[in-house]
Order: C-alpha cells, then sequence, then structure tokens
C-alpha cells in the first residue's frame, strides 16, 4: 500500500505540474466547484486503476521470482539418547541398630556412666546395678574352687603313682569340676550387673537416673542407643513394579527438611508382597558422615525402573490427538538450501513420560525435522519456512 500511494503521489504531482485547465492547481484557482468535482472523480479512478495494476504486479513477480510468503516454523532434530525413567516414591529413614537397653538383673541402679549424645563403643561399660554382695560370694566360690584344685592336683598326683584308691581320685575331680562350675555361674550372674552396649553408636536417651531401682522387663528401658552410621531408607513399591525395580537399580533420596541429596543403590528387595496394599519393601543404604540424617526422616525416592540406551525424546505439548485417538506430531520433510520443507503428519507411538519429555517408541527416525513452534497452524502437506 505504501508503493501505492508513493505513484499516486508522484501521479499528482506530476499532474500538478501540467499546464492549462487540466492541472489541479489550474482547476483550484479557477474556483469552479462542478470543475473540481470532477477533477477528483478522474483522480480517484486513476487510483484504483494504479491499485489493480500494481496488484497483477505483484503476484507475476512472486510466481516468477518463487517468492511466497511461507509460514515460519522452528523445529527440533530428533536424536538418540539415553533415557533413565525414575518410579516417584516417598519413604522413611531407619536403622536396624536402634534399641532400647534393659538390665538383664533386678536392683539399684549404682552408678551411670554416659550422657545423652555420648558416642560410645561395643561393650562399652554404660552402667552397673548393686549386685546385693554377689561379688563375695564369687570371691568365697574362687577359694573354694582353688582348694578344690588344689586338693584334686594332689590326689591325681598320687593316684599316678598308684597310692589311694579311685574314689578318692574321683572325688577330688567331681569337687574341683563342680567349684570351676559354681565359679563360672557366679561370673556369668556378676556380669549382668553390667550394662553394656550391645554395638558402636551414640546414647540418644538415658530414660533412668543413677539410684533408680530397676528390673528386667518392659518399663525398665535404661538406654536408648542409636547407631547413626548404618542407616537406610525403607520404601514401599507397587507390586506392579517387581520385575523392574530390582537390587543393585540406582536411587536418587533427597530430604526435603535437610535440602539435602544423595545417588545410591537400592540393596535389597522384599519378598513378601503386603496384602493390605499390595507393595513389597525396598531399601537403600545412606551415607551420614555428618550425623545430619536421623530415624524416621521423611525421604523423597526416585527408583530407576527403566532405561533405554537409545531413545527418542520430545516435548509432550508437540504432540496432537486425533478422533481416533492416534498421537501424532508434525514432519519439516527435506528442508532445502532455503529451510523451505513439506510438512508430514506422523502417528507415533509413545512409551513413558519423563518430566516435560515423553520417549517415542515407533513413527520417528534419527534426524527427523519435528515441528516445535507453529505445529498448531499447520496442515499436512503445506510449505513451510524453517526458522533458524
Amino acid at each position: 500500500m505504501k508503493n501505492i500511494l508513493v505513484v499516486l503521489i508522484t501521479i499528482i504531482s506530476l499532474v500538478s505540474c501540467g499546464g492549462g485547465d487540466q492541472s489541479v492547481s489550474g482547476v483550484i484557482a479557477n474556483g469552479n466547484l462542478e470543475a473540481i468535482r470532477v477533477k477528483k472523480n478522474e483522480i480517484s479512478t486513476q487510483q484504483k486503476l494504479i491499485e489493480a495494476q500494481i496488484k497483477s504486479l505483484d503476484s507475476v513477480i512472486a510466481i516468477l521470482g518463487n517468492d511466497e510468503k511461507l509460514p515460519l516454523v522452528n523445529t527440533l532434530t530428533a536424536k538418540k539418547e539415553i533415557f533413565t525413567h525414575y518410579l516417584e516414591l516417598q519413604g522413611d529413614v531407619s536403622t536396624k541398630q536402634n534399641v532400647l537397653i534393659y538390665p538383664e538383673m533386678a536392683g539399684t541402679l549404682q552408678r551411670v556412666y554416659v550422657k545423652e549424645g555420648d558416642r560410645v563403643a561395643k561393650g562399652q561399660l554404660l552402667a552397673n546395678i548393686d549386685d546385693g554382695g554377689m561379688s563375695s560370694q564369687l570371691s568365697q566360690l574362687k577359694s573354694q574352687a582353688a582348694l578344690a584344685k588344689t586338693t584334686f592336683e594332689r590326689q591325681e598326683r598320687l593316684w599316678n603313682q598308684n597310692i589311694g584308691s579311685e574314689i578318692q581320685y574321683l572325688q577330688a575331680k567331681t569337687n574341683y569340676e563342680s567349684s570351676e562350675n559354681m565359679v563360672s555361674q557366679a561370673q556369668s550372674q556378676l556380669g549382668k550387673s553390667n550394662i553394656r552396649a550391645p554395638f558402636s553408636g551414640i546414647i540418644d536417651k538415658v530414660i533412668k537416673d543413677q539410684g533408680t531401682v530397676v528390673s528386667p522387663g518392659p518399663g525398665s528401658e535404661v538406654f536408648r542407643l542409636v547407631n547413626l552410621s548404618d542407616m537406610y531408607v525403607k520404601v514401599e513399591v507397587p507390586e506392579t513394579y517387581l520385575g523392574s525395580v530390582t537390587k543393585g537399580k540406582e536411587a536418587l533420596v533427597y530430604f526435603p527438611v535437610l535440602g539435602d541429596s544423595i545417588t545410591a543403590q537400592i540393596r535389597e528387595t522384599g519378598n513378601f508382597i503386603n496384602p493390605s496394599n499390595r507393595s513389597f519393601e525396598v531399601e537403600i543404604p545412606v551415607t551420614n558422615k555428618e550425623g545430619r540424617i536421623k530415624p524416621n526422616l521423611t525421604a523423597k525416592v526416585n527408583l530407576n525402573d527403566y532405561t533405554n540406551e537409545n531413545a527418542i525424546l520430545i516435548p509432550t505439548s508437540i504432540i496432537s490427538e486425533n478422533a481416533e485417538g492416534d498421537q501424532y506430531v508434525f514432519v519439516a520433510e527435506q528442508p532445502n538450501a532455503d529451510n523451505e520443507a513439506v510438512v508430514k503428519k506422523t502417528i507415533i507411538t509413545t512409551g513413558k513420560t519423563q518430566g516435560a519429555k515423553i520417549e517415542v517408541l515407533s513413527g520417528l527416525i534419527n534426524g527427523n525435522h519435528i515441528i516445535k513452534e507453529g505445529a498448531r497452524s499447520v496442515k499436512d502437506g503445506q510449505k513451510v519456512k524453517i526458522q533458524k
């Protein structure tokens, strides 16, 4: 339209510069209203004629110069890549070494050697209970056992020299063995007065204070001992993934409260399907060098259940669906040197989705130019121009 206006202005200028009463300036100078109207109609007729001629010229130029106004589209190139799919679940942190320590004998808690937060080693003495005189009894038994040993050794020497009777020898031997057994039993019983750590860990809680009367059984817990170095996340996995979620598969574990994440591998899968929720348990070991991860902490877990080394992935947003329920995309076929191509509607079969991308199982091959932007406004067989 701009070109038309330029031509019109030129014509008007030429006419205006003409001589005699036919020029615009001359008609205006005469002041004849009817003549002015006639002149206006003449110029309007010339304008329409020029516009029609310019339109015809533009059409011929487009055909001869192959300068069609093609729709502009953006494409992405299909290429094979590794596709790793993850099953998103929620789990809780656990430890198999999280126990309440009970006394093995009744008595007064005589002394407590540790406090909450202390790190202890396996076998370390945590507390002891008043033994009620068992130490004195043990000393007497040891003295009796020593005497019985001396008597037996003397009787044995005599017996080896064929001196004395066999019954004397056997009685001495029996007394000695009996004394030794009594000492061992007393030592074992006395050992129960000492409360020791069953494994290395941290004293999470001191439940009974020094001076408290305790006895074996529920309600007499003295300590809670936790090992924070042997932690794991326990996840309930639906039974449909029994064949794909297996030992050794990758697991991504995220702790929302801590804002921290780790990468691990599945250590163990359960051999029992819970009938109430049709799931099986999976264990993922958790490293806890800083001790920040605690039992029962909530974790978000992504378990690798599928991997394709040569997958073609495309954005889910560019996929359309026809009336028959088939999914399709538009492919720009055989682009030329001017980035002009022909649109082809291509039916595809899709697989698993991860985030904003989906796996294409069939319909596309490596190197296809898939229309990304402008896909909603093109048609099958249409010619388009790929925008770089």
